[in-house]
């Protein structure tokens, strides 16, 4: 008797549909079932306006929730960088797979690097967070750059440097990473030049909460240590009370000494678009064992924040 497929709802994008489809062949190993993806337009896929101005938080992911609630699909798949950090109470986060590389990389005409970029040079990205660090480093290290809000998928943006319309675009080395793009990059960005959005290179997979066959079942594909990183990430951005677009970095990342894992560093920074005042801070302590240990991690760290000026340099969407 053939069983019924798993419904896993996917955004309609490229990229979304290409990690949605790993995640689907991930599922059918562990699980033995087939798995039929499920196309669901977001709010954040039709409209035009910047992300900043439509409220950043939950519009790639609002859509897909409804569908897991009305019993339309049984799981969904979201890049966890775009996930509010309020979890629902019927909804469970049933897996943080092995995170990909959670840098930001510049993709510029002529091949050139980020430091080499022309005096002028017209960077476009649609990252508040991108803005205020990048322009922050260029203050400090004597670049003459100008950062330029734009939207769009990945053909979009890589088309503005296509056509001369810029001299570069922002991007994310993971989703270059998942359709295959990754060699049109031209320079990767050190996280000590930019802090990548708390999540970004991880996906979430997300079902009921009463579903417990499948919530064991997706189990299979959670990475521990991913998973306390981008807990403690988040945990930072919640308690600063700041939306997935708002100008806030942050990065958990493993301490090893050879093969052993020694420590846990999270690293958060706050900055003004224009990137005259920025607050960065870190913080290293024994790697989390439980949820609420790297809950603990980044509220400590957003309380050190706030406490040098971080919600000021947040505007209107530090409240």
């Amino acid at each position: 008797m053939t069983q019924q497929p798993l419904r896993l709802g996917t955004r309609r994008s490229k990229l979304a549909m290409s990690q949605s489809g790993q995640v689907a062949e991930a599922v059918r190993q562990v699980t033995g079932r087939p798995v039929e993806l499920v196309e669901i337009t977001t709010y954040g896929d039709v409209s035009r306006e910047a992300l900043a101005q439509i409220g950043g938080t939950g519009v790639f992911v609002t859509a897909l929730r409804d569908a897991l609630i009305r019993g339309e699909v049984d799981f969904a798949v979201h890049s966890l960088k775009d996930l509010p950090t309020t979890q629902p109470a019927e909804l469970v986060l049933a897996a943080v797979p092995q995170r990909e590389d959670p840098r930001d990389v510049i993709v510029a005409r002529d091949a050139l690097k980020f430091t080499d970029l022309p005096r002028g040079a017209r960077i476009g990205t649609g990252s508040p967070r991108r803005m205020a660090q990048l322009n922050a480093y260029a203050r400090s290290h004597g670049l003459d750059i100008e950062t330029v809000p734009i939207r769009g998928n990945v053909d979009t943006r890589i088309g503005y440097v296509r056509d001369g319309e810029l001299d570069a675009v922002v991007l994310a080395a993971a989703g270059l990473n998942r359709i295959g793009r990754i060699d049109e990059v031209t320079d990767f960005l050190s996280v000590d030049t930019v802090l990548p959005a708390p999540g970004q290179g991880a996906l979430a997979i997300e079902c009921t909460a009463d579903n417990a066959d499948l919530i064991a079942a997706l189990g299979e594909l959670d990475d521990p240590f991913t998973r306390v990183a981008v807990t403690a990430e988040r945990s930072l951005l919640a308690a600063l009370e700041a939306g997935c677009s708002a100008p806030v970095g942050a990065l958990a990342d493993l301490l090893a000494d050879g093969q052993i894992v020694k420590e846990m560093r999270l690293r958060g920074v706050v900055g003004t678009t224009d990137g005259t005042r920025t607050v960065q801070l870190s913080t290293t302590g024994p790697v989390p064992e439980t949820h609420d240990q790297a809950l603990a991690l980044g509220r400590e760290l957003a309380t050190e924040m706030l406490a040098q000026g971080a919600a000021g340099l947040m505007g209107e969407r530090a409240h």
